[in-house]
């Protein structure tokens, strides 16, 4: 894990932006340092689970890559 840290820097920030007008929908961008660590493309999916545990929020993202 320690080397996924440091391929991605001590953290990522990224803004959330309306994802079109009139939604309720957020999006934001997926850091440099994620896509190339997963080795992310365009049109791939990121499946997103969370979790409360010992009172926080834990947020596991999973990558699925785009079929061809």
């Amino acid at each position: 894990m320690r080397e996924l840290a440091s391929e991605m820097g001590a953290g990522e920030l990224s803004t959330l932006t309306k994802a079109r007008p009139g939604s309720d929908s957020l999006r934001t961008t997926v850091p440099i340092g994620v896509a190339k660590q997963f080795k992310l493309n365009e049109g791939d999916q990121l499946d997103w689970t969370i979790e409360a545990r010992d009172g926080k929020l834990i947020i596991i993202v999973t990558p699925h890559k785009a079929k061809k």
